[in-house]
């Protein structure tokens, strides 16, 4: 049995829940806080969530889990069989964590902990996050789905991804940069939120949430 560490107001955490909710994959929940004792750095190095524990042994990084995920259970598959296409899969769903989340990162403090930021600061963040979200919208489709007709492992990315960036900048700025950059991401949380994945991943999120600023 499959063993997913970590807490469910993760985005990184539901990512990987996704996918293994979209594969039908048996799997349990161990709470797990980052940072961590001794048992939580012998499966995470860096005390990161989440990680896997599995028959094999832990697994760590998102990134990670996910590819060994697609390669031990690859029915439904989430990576298209076609090299090209595969590739601007995992391109955007690169863009999306290594660009636009880690970026508006910087703006969580602030935005969702009521730890206040220099300005100086706040001013240096906001032209990597506008970068990053033009970035996410040239490489992205929405035909429907963000990497095109088929939901993919870009999708579980988005999903998670995407609501965070527009709920810190607005918060922070008073602006929801995704949108303004004409990214319809309500919509397109609409559209994945038909899925019962997702609707198990957003109703564990409320059932361990705590107040947001909102849109």
């Amino acid at each position: 049995m499959i063993t997913l560490c970590g807490f469910a107001l993760s985005n990184y955490y539901n990512k990987v829940k996704l996918v293994l909710l979209e594969k039908g994959v048996p799997f349990e929940e161990k709470l797990v806080k980052t940072g961590g004792g001794a048992d939580v750095l012998a499966c995470s190095p860096l005390g990161k969530i989440p990680y896997l524990e599995t028959p094999d042994g832990p697994l760590a990084e998102s990134a990670v889990i996910i590819d060994w995920l697609e390669l031990t259970y690859p029915n439904p598959p989430l990576v298209p069989a076609d090299p090209w296409q595969a590739a601007k899969v995992r391109e955007l769903n690169t863009f999306l964590e290594l660009h636009l989340e880690l970026s508006v990162r910087q703006l969580y403090p602030q935005a969702f902990f009521n730890s206040p930021l220099p300005e100086k600061y706040l001013e240096r963040v906001r032209p990597q996050v506008e970068k990053a979200i033009a970035a996410t919208k040239q490489l992205s489709r929405f035909a429907p789905y963000v990497a095109g007709e088929q939901f993919t492992l870009a999708d579980c990315a988005a999903y998670v991804h995407l609501p965070l960036a527009a709920l810190a900048t607005r918060a922070i700025y008073g602006q929801d940069l995704v949108a303004e950059a004409g990214i319809d991401w309500k919509s397109y949380v609409r559209l994945i939120e038909q899925r019962p994945s997702a609707q198990r991943v957003a109703a564990d999120r409320k059932a361990n949430q705590v107040p947001l600023k909102s849109v």
